[in-house]
């Protein structure tokens, strides 16, 4: 069954284009994940299809009756709303089937027999959709989602806007799962999630029963839950299609890259040697010419002839190939991104770069941290991994010197320059221009520093002076890539530092990251990246370190 159709839409703002004429089907049973660069408009075709942006031209339809459902990448306060609140709307359409079905069966007892043949029909209709959503056992259901997503220690009394960011992203999966609309529509539904609950989510996601559209970046999540990929290109914007996850789309894409390069290349040469006919092919035939011996005046004048003929021939054949070429021609490829100009600065000389003692850190009457010590190498590779909430951020944040703890105290080696990002791009000013941005609090001309961010491979030319309120989330996070490569660090810490970036830009930071000369401590939930990471593996759980590697 189809569930939605979209037809040449395309979607502008102002001179710069996002979106191209795309065109796609939707069937019942799709798992789609859509990737392409920051800023390619990943998250703008889902909210054209909510209704939250309008299209410049094309078309788009939803079969009759289909229900949608979204989770947007930021996530809204749901102001004075509890959880219970949240919870019971969301399963009110659940609720209106199962009365719809009473309404029915109580007007079977009096109906016509005309009247009931039509009644059964709704009636099997209804109560197949009532099935399917998990209506039979929906307080079941409720506690599955709850537990899945690792939220159902909250009190559904408390009040939405009281939660942390990550307990108000899951609490916004959770409810738009409760509603089991027929198509999700999903805009990176991981970013919040720790191990546990990204892989109940892959699981459930996998027998969900209707289609699912998804923007993410996670690549374990998309070779488990997707079987097809859509890439919307950065420099026509169009959209493509690719059979199978996404192990299957990077197989294919390397193999398109390759035919692609070596089919450009041929044709380069091909438009050589054209051009090099042309300007030879005249001296090459005349110099086969040799004039009769016996001198006959007519014979000279035929062979001559046939000779200009023969010129002329072969120079139209080749600059009418040379012309079909030229109205037609194979794109160069573009430019791969490089990580050549990434992170340059010198590693420490110290036994010791980072160390903290005792730390301990409560908020009310929970102590997220209970006497901490912390020791970093110069050479260290770490990943802080622990159930969302533990205090891993808050850790960084202390160690950064942005938080104070309660107890204890941190060392840094003289010397040291900590690099830190944070988990949301949210501190950057919307009104400055990505180049103001860049530069702010640096030294130097501003025709080096649009060398610098263009030879990042994060901007174009073009993006110097969009305002940082016109990027799109991925894109704030590249610029603050970009700002923490400025400031040379020489010690990384990084907050779940694969959220929120295109895959292209994604394997290329983490090349740059696996270079780095100092220490790294990173949080993360991304299992690929842990996975390429390597090194040690610090889990903070109850308030307690451990090394668990």
């Amino acid at each position: 069954m189809m569930f939605l159709a979209v037809h040449d839409v395309s979607k502008s703002y102002g001179a710069i284009s996002v979106l191209n004429d795309i065109s796609f089907i939707i069937n019942d049973g799709d798992r789609v994940g859509i990737v392409g660069s920051n800023g390619v408009g990943k998250s703008t075709l889902l909210k054209i299809l909510v209704g939250q942006e309008e299209v410049d031209a094309g078309t788009f339809s939803f079969a009759p009756s289909i229900e949608v459902g979204y989770l947007p990448q930021i996530t809204p306060d749901f102001y004075g709303r509890t959880i219970q609140d949240l919870i019971l709307e969301s399963v009110g359409n659940l609720r209106q089937l199962e009365e719809r079905m009473r309404q029915i069966e109580t007007s079977l007892s009096t109906a016509s027999e005309e009247r009931t043949a039509a009644l059964l029909e709704e009636y099997g209709h209804v109560s197949t959709r009532f099935q399917d959503r998990g209506g039979y056992e929906l307080d079941y259901k409720i506690d599955t989602v709850l537990q899945g997503l690792r939220i159902s220690y909250l009190p559904r009394t408390q009040a939405v806007e009281t939660l942390s960011g990550g307990e108000k992203a899951r609490i916004g999966l959770a409810t738009l799962l409760l509603r089991s609309p027929d198509l999700l529509l999903l805009d990176e539904p991981t970013n919040h999630l720790d191990f546990a609950s990204m892989e109940w989510l892959e699981t459930y996601l996998s027998h969900y029963s209707g289609a699912i559209i998804m923007v993410s970046h996670d690549r374990q999540f998309l070779n488990r839950a997707v079987n097809q990929i859509f890439e919307i290109d950065e420099y026509n914007h169009h959209l493509k299609r690719y059979e199978g996850n996404y192990d299957a789309y990077t197989q294919t894409k390397a193999a398109e890259r390759t035919k692609w390069e070596e089919d450009y290349e041929r044709q380069q040469d091909e438009v050589k040697e054209l051009r090099k006919r042309i300007r030879e092919t005249a001296r090459q035939v005349g110099h086969t010419y040799r004039a009769p011996r016996d001198n006959d005046k007519y014979a000279r004048y035929f062979f001559a002839q046939r000779v200009d003929s023969t010129v002329s021939r072969n120079v139209r054949a080749a600059e009418e190939q040379l012309k079909r070429i030229e109205a037609n021609p194979i794109p160069r490829p573009p430019e791969l991104i490089r990580v050549s100009s990434y992170f340059r600065t010198e590693p420490i000389q110290s036994r010791v770069v980072l160390s903290a003692t005792d730390l301990t850190k409560c908020w009310g009457e929970r102590c997220i941290l209970s006497g901490v010590h912390v020791t970093v190498p110069p050479d260290a590779r770490i990943v802080l991994i622990g159930p969302n909430g533990t205090g891993k951020t808050t850790l960084l944040k202390i160690l950064m010197g942005l938080e104070t703890p309660d107890k204890g105290e941190v060392q840094a080696v003289t010397g040291a320059r900590i690099g830190y990002l944070p988990q949301e791009p949210t501190d950057l000013d919307s009104a400055k221009t990505v180049l103001e941005t860049y530069r702010y609090g640096q030294i130097g001309y501003e025709a080096d520093f649009v060398a610098k961010l263009i030879g990042y491979g994060l901007f174009r030319l073009e993006d110097m002076t969009k305002r940082v309120a016109q990027l799109s989330v991925g894109q704030r996070r590249k610029l603050e890539i970009a700002c923490l490569m400025a400031q040379g660090p020489n010690v990384l810490l990084l907050d779940e530092p694969t959220n929120y970036i295109s895959l292209d830009v994604l394997e290329a930071f983490e090349t740059a990251i696996l270079a780095f000369p100092g220490p790294v401590i990173a949080i993360s939930h991304d299992r690929w990246f842990i996975q390429r990471f390597g090194g040690k593996v610090w889990e903070l759980v109850d308030g307690k370190l451990t090394d668990g590697s």
